[in-house]
């Protein structure tokens, strides 16, 4: 009965597919205008060289209409954002108003990123939203940049606006405008990021209005009513086909001396008419800036699923509709004020992989291996010796390899589904030409990828010379101790790594890899930027030994590479066949498998996953008490399950523990045999 009704309503809006067709592009079309204006038109280095911004339509209800090849992790809290406006302002929002937002907890991301919500009317009301968001380099806080790994609470992470009108009817809050500008550094540029982002609306309303007088606002509303409910349809569909059951997976974000407990995100995804993803068992929010405001986890979960179960089609809020995500408050995923959130798109990130690796058993010809899991934010600060002492800041986010697929290797340093269209790395000319230094090196990182059958791509390493006379650097990073993983029993991508050399000897900037707040530097220090590479797909055993010579040849893995994890042997750049043959009938020898047996007692002590072997097994893993390993399973592997090692004299060799948890993850029961293998980091 449901859809007679549905065809009914169909009917009764009278939109033709061609028409259909033409609502869609034209408003795509109108938000890629949007996009190229506001590259054109910023003043930051962070918009129009990093494009670290993204620009939407949505509709009067909160639902994401059109959007082009900007950031999901800007583009979903959008809803939020307009939905606020709505339920604050109502009727009383008026033609020429314009709000700006970026709290985190009512739907924000991080301080950083800006959001501004400018009405398009028809017929009195408002009919759809010009939205921009973008991240400002600068909004205040303890730290330039604001971004600080060492930040404790939001109050320290910058200016914390709420929805509010800054223009009304056209007129400038000129009060307002003067407080936040005289709150953040470099105010120059945040004003001409912000008159960007006014001029970037506009131009999204005056060719909505060129929609409305070729279609009229009736056809355009039940235009966007009938795409919305098409990919709510269509999704569905997708959805339909999956195997109906519980899928779980666990992942851990590096481990923390500081920090009391480990963080750790649990998942379990329910399928069956509709998708519950649950995170419910993560970790609660910490002392620190890596914690997700109320659209995070959300945010991420719908971009996984779209890009696993249906990537070809438009991206709308019909596709969300079926999906149901569940984040307990006071967790790291869904925390409450005044937790710092300035690193979310690390936990976002990281947040991602767990849904991946829940889901890589069930769909293995859609995922891939795991990436960088991180925003690898650099922030590189001082002041410009020739520009009269003036403060600058550059901002940068390097790119890591993508992971190995079903079909083919992943690409070296490069943007990824979670990401969008953002450069992959800011352009040596433009940073030189902007900021006090000198980019020694922007290369490919040698043997950085995770092996497999295919292999995942490369990350890269960069090396900036700071050329003013002092300066402070800050890392907000992830995945610089737990790589990214392999799945379907491809291996880890090298981890991120990120530094400071002087005078050739690399400094000790923190107790904690990756994190690092205002560290002083001095005039010719190198900042290093090395990013991870992918995960591998598939045994790397399995991998042509011809490509493996190539890979040598083209640089991206050594020799002794080539031996040790492919099991392939070149003489003069040539493959010998049967020395090949050989050396991987001894690899696989070596391989440790074992029969799994239920932990009794604490599966995660001190809240780390455990794995427990016999002394012997750990020999034949050359792994000691405390090492990083992970077990998968040979009949499905899909994703590994990373665990530390514990060692008990009184296993037998051919056995080892794993908590219920564990099991779970694994998709194993008591008695099946599992691969354990030690995370080397490369």
């Amino acid at each position: 009965m449901g859809g007679a009704i549905r065809k009914g309503i169909r009917r009764r809006r009278g939109i033709d597919p061609i028409t259909l067709e033409v609502i869609r592009e034209g408003l795509v079309a109108i938000v890629r205008e949007m996009r190229a204006n506001m590259i054109r038109s910023a003043l930051s280095s962070a918009v129009c060289e990093l494009y670290d911004l993204s620009c939407a339509l949505v509709d009067d209800r909160a639902q994401l209409v059109a959007q082009s090849e900007d950031n999901p992790q800007h583009i979903f809290p959008l809803l939020w954002s307009v939905r606020l406006v709505l339920d604050r302002f109502g009727r009383n929002i008026r033609p020429g108003d314009i709000f700006i937002h970026n709290d985190p907890y009512e739907g924000g991301t991080h301080l950083n990123d800006i959001a501004m919500i400018y009405p398009v009317f028809a017929g009195g009301r408002p009919l759809l939203f010009s939205v921009v968001r973008a991240h400002w380099e600068d909004v205040g806080g303890m730290t330039a940049g604001s971004i600080s790994g060492q930040a404790t609470e939001i109050y320290q992470e910058g200016l914390r606006i709420p929805p509010i009108r800054v223009y009304e009817r056209g007129r400038p809050n000129q009060a307002f405008l003067e407080t936040m500008f005289l709150n953040m550094r470099m105010p120059e540029e945040r004003q001409g990021d912000f008159r960007a982002m006014v001029g970037t609306c506009r131009i999204g309303e005056r060719r909505v209005r060129g929609l409305l007088r070729r279609l009229g606002a009736d056809v355009l509303r039940a235009g966007v009513v009938e795409m919305l409910d098409r990919e709510e349809a269509r999704i569905r569909q997708k959805i339909a086909q999956l195997p109906r059951g519980e899928h779980r997976y666990e992942l851990y974000l590096d481990p923390r001396p500081d920090l009391p407990e480990p963080l750790v995100i649990r998942v379990r995804v329910q399928t069956g008419d509709g998708i519950t993803v649950d995170f419910t068992g993560s970790s609660r929010q910490m002392r620190g800036p890596y914690n997700l405001g109320e659209s995070g986890a959300p945010t991420g979960v719908f971009m996984v699923l779209k890009s696993l179960l249906d990537p070809s089609s438009p991206v709308n809020s019909g596709s969300f509709r079926p999906i149901r995500v569940i984040a307990p408050r006071g967790t790291f995923l869904n925390a409450t004020p005044p937790a710092a959130v300035g690193a979310m798109g690390d936990v976002r990130r990281s947040l991602e992989s767990a849904l991946i690796g829940a889901l890589a058993r069930v769909i293995p010809d859609a995922v891939a291996g795991d990436t960088k899991g991180s925003s690898n934010q650099v922030l590189l600060s001082g002041r410009d010796p020739g520009k009269n002492g003036r403060v600058f800041l550059l901002y940068e986010a390097p790119s890591g390899g993508t992971g190995g697929f079903l079909e083919e290797d992943g690409n070296n340093t490069l943007r990824t589904f979670h990401e969008g269209d953002f450069t992959a790395i800011q352009p040596i000319e433009a940073v030189e030409n902007k900021f006090p230094v000198l980019v020694e090196r922007t290369e490919l990182r040698q043997d950085s990828c995770g092996h497999g059958r295919h292999r995942g791509g490369l990350g890269m390493r960069r090396v900036i010379r700071l050329l003013a006379p002092e300066g402070a650097i800050s890392f907000v990073s992830d995945k610089n101790v737990v790589p990214p993983f392999g799945v379907h029993g491809g291996f880890s991508g090298g981890p991120n790594r990120f530094g400071v050399s002087r005078d050739g000897r690399e400094l000790t900037l923190s107790g904690v890899p990756g994190k690092v707040s205002g560290f002083p530097l001095k005039q010719d220090d190198r900042i290093l930027e090395q990013s991870s590479g992918g995960g591998g797909y598939g045994d790397p055993l399995e991998r042509e030994p011809a490509r493996v010579a190539s890979d040598v040849a083209e640089g991206y893995i050594s020799l002794a590479t080539a031996e040790a994890a492919y099991g392939v042997i070149l003489r003069d750049g040539q493959v010998d066949l049967e020395a090949t043959e050989a050396r991987r009938r001894a690899l696989q020898e070596q391989r440790v498998f074992l029969t799994v047996e239920a932990l009794r007692g604490e599966e995660t002590p001190g809240g780390y996953r455990a794995v427990v072997v016999a002394p012997s097994a750990a020999d034949a893993l050359q792994a000691k008490a405390g090492d990083l390993v992970e077990c998968l399973a040979l009949k499905h592997p899909g994703a590994p399950l990373r665990a530390w090692l514990r060692i008990d004299p009184g296993l037998p060799r051919e056995s080892c523990r794993l908590g219920p948890g564990g099991l779970a993850a694994l998709g194993l029961r008591e008695g099946e045999r599992t691969w354990v293998r030690k995370v080397v980091l490369q």
